[in-house]
């Protein structure tokens, strides 16, 4: 039976219902300083084995407390070479703090804020975030499995690509809380014990209405505690 492309490819509330669901699935049990360097080195390693990296792409990558204390930070590139051609530009570290303080300010991933914001039809100024840069996806919370009260810290990288970006860090969390399941003595955050190898399954075609009614009211429930604080 034929399936018209279109119909193939995610809708942006399908697109903010993952994002939230991973936000919701990889918890840590616990997360130290440690933590911090061996998650920021792995991005790192998968960022440079990647057709981006090898395509020239450079990238920012950090981790800080919700408090704003640098855990770790590094760039994949450099800011120009002798043709003048940079992997990484002056902007790249501003654009992570950005998507940072959106994380900080909602508590969500910055992609779910970014893809939220276009199925309520707001801007980031209507939510109330004040940013010199676009929200885009790359930003994403650490959140303890015993501790709901607001995120521990935020890992975040900026290629320039959100979806990207995204991914990157999120497929990376996902393969490093797997990893750490699996260690003699490891205890295993609950939210993370099913699926940390795939992906949550993609939301039927038919479900999109209820989808995109649904995540109206995540969002905008979102939008209105950011703009009444």
């Amino acid at each position: 039976m034929f399936t018209p492309f279109h119909a193939m490819i995610p809708s942006d509330a399908e697109i903010a219902s993952q994002a939230l669901a991973d936000e919701g699935q990889y918890r840590f049990p616990s997360f130290s300083a440690s933590d911090a360097v061996t998650l920021g080195l792995s991005i790192r390693k998968r960022f440079r084995g990647s057709s981006r990296h090898a395509k020239g792409k450079g990238i920012v990558i950090s981790i800080q407390t919700i408090a704003g204390h640098t855990l770790f930070a590094c760039t994949v590139g450099d800011l120009g070479g002798p043709s003048g051609v940079a992997d990484v530009s002056l902007d790249s570290w501003a654009c992570v703090e950005g998507m940072i303080n959106v994380v900080k300010r909602t508590g969500h991933s910055s992609y779910y804020v970014e893809k939220g914001m276009v199925v309520v039809g707001k801007t980031a100024k209507q939510t109330g975030i004040q940013s010199d840069v676009g929200v885009t996806g790359g930003a994403f919370p650490i959140w303890l499995d015993n501790a709901h009260c607001c995120p521990i810290a935020v890992v975040a990288c900026y290629s320039g690509s959100s979806q990207d970006d995204h991914h990157l860090v999120v497929t990376t969390v996902r393969d490093y809380l797997h990893k750490q399941s699996k260690a003699p003595g490891a205890r295993l955050s609950t939210s993370s014990a099913l699926g940390t190898e795939m992906p949550l399954p993609a939301v039927p075609i038919r479900e999109r209405e209820i989808m995109y009614s649904e995540h109206r009211e995540s969002m905008e429930s979102t939008v209105s505690t950011v703009s009444s604080s």
